[in-house]
């Protein structure tokens, strides 16, 4: 074999090594050398020369040894770092951009929120790539490495082509997403920066497994609910996309046959029922087709009985669409967020609940546990910053990544990308 086959294989062994260290390393923190040398099946030699550099690159840091009782060396615990290394996630919604800077621990070190100022592509693609500069260059100003960026987008993803397929709230269709970013950020200084972009419901999913408390609950689905509806879906610790990329829609999944006209052409969606533009409508707040975010927020303050019952009713149709959630995929625990839970709080929650509740009862079986988002109103934005800890240390899971990078060779990819990065 070419001795530059030799190099390559080496070379992606090596970052396969790294992730397994690490990987363990979150799932239990303060384990020393040994103990990692142990678990891992890796030799000693191995384990020390690549915990060198990870402590060197500012992955991991070294704790006081403890002390054994016993003669010779005390292990040395190691702990994820999380001071030099900056992950940057955004949200492009439908109305409002919102961008994070997370450690790779999952602490929010700073975040900003801008109303969209232009619906169109490239208009709202700059605003996006302005609020990401501004973040990084405020982040990295003492020194700090940013590892990559993550983008939450309100639609369709095509995963073989990386084409934005349909985005029915911003009414985008066959839009670029990947070189229109990519091209913003290398002129911004980003052109060596790894970029992703995924689903919104996917990359809020992510947040929730790779940003938690160990051992994360497996199977997941995390639910979306604003002004679109859709599902991100953990399956074996990893992101379930399906055959293009296009699962978890269940926002368009039918609830009533022949029923309201959603976005997307089709009738009776379950978006027409509990997407944030029906409660609007329901509540008195939907003025020519515009939600009222101010007044819908101002009459749930004042607890005004025409909005908490168009929450209400949205909850029973959401506790129905946990029901077929619950049946189709079985998780042990299904996450909600977005605007609508965060404006319907306890209403839209509670009904929601009672409608699953009373499904488990009729079939004698358990419901998974329903909980809140953890990062609420920035799970999205936070979820784009988890995927690219998550692209990072899940090396294996190739057809789950959209990758944009600009001309990109093998020359000039991360060794631990080179193996799974895509051009959109």
């Amino acid at each position: 074999m070419p001795s530059t086959s030799i190099t390559g294989d080496q070379r992606y062994l090596k970052s396969i090594n790294r992730m397994i260290l690490l990987r363990l390393l979150r799932e239990q923190t303060g384990m020393s050398r040994a103990e990692l040398a142990e678990r891992s099946g890796l030799t000693r030699s191995t384990v020390s020369a690549r915990i060198k550099e990870l402590i060197d690159e500012g992955w991991l840091s070294e704790e006081n040894a403890s002390t054994t009782g016993g003669p010779g060396r005390r292990p040395t615990p190691l702990n994820l770092d999380g001071s030099r290394l900056i992950l940057l996630g955004a949200e492009l919604g439908p109305d409002a951009i919102r961008v994070v800077a997370t450690s790779i621990k999952g602490d929010i070190l700073e975040s900003s929120q801008a109303t969209l100022r232009s619906r169109e592509p490239d208009p709202a693609c700059h605003q996006l790539v302005e609020m990401v500069s501004a973040l990084s260059s405020r982040m990295t100003r003492e020194g700090a490495q940013l590892l990559g960026i993550g983008v939450g987008l309100h639609g369709l993803v095509d995963k073989r082509s990386g084409m934005l397929e349909f985005a029915p709230n911003i009414g985008w269709r066959n839009v670029d997403v990947g070189n229109r970013l990519g091209a913003e950020l290398a002129r911004s200084g980003f052109a060596n920066v790894p970029v992703y972009y995924h689903n919104e419901a996917d990359m809020a999913a992510v947040s929730e497994t790779e940003f938690s408390e160990r051992p994360v609950a497996d199977p997941l689905v995390y639910v979306s609910c604003g002004v679109g509806v859709g599902a991100g879906i953990i399956l074996n610790r990893a992101l379930f996309t399906g055959a293009t990329g296009s699962a978890g829609e269940i926002g368009h999944t039918t609830l009533v046959i022949d029923g309201a006209p959603c976005s997307c052409g089709r009738l009776g969606c379950a978006e027409a029922y509990l997407g944030l533009k029906s409660i609007a409508a329901a509540a008195g707040c939907l003025q020519h087709g515009a939600i009222n975010h101010a007044a819908l927020r101002a009459r749930m303050s004042a607890r005004d009985p025409e909005a908490r019952a168009a929450f209400a009713r949205a909850g029973e149709f959401l506790g129905v669409l946990l029901q077929n959630a619950w049946t189709t995929f079985n998780p042990q625990v299904i996450v909600l967020g977005g605007e609508a839970v965060t404006l319907g709080g306890e209403i839209l929650v509670d009904a929601a609940s009672q409608i699953l509740a009373r499904y488990a009862a009729r079939a004698g079986l358990q419901a998974p546990k329903v909980r809140l988002a953890r990062y609420s109103d920035l799970a999205i934005a936070v979820g784009g910053a988890a995927y690219v800890l998550h692209a990072i240390l899940n090396p294996h899971q190739r057809s789950s990544h959209i990758r944009y990078e600009p001309e990109a060779s093998e020359a000039s990819v991360h060794p631990e990308h080179a193996e799974w990065a895509a051009t959109a």
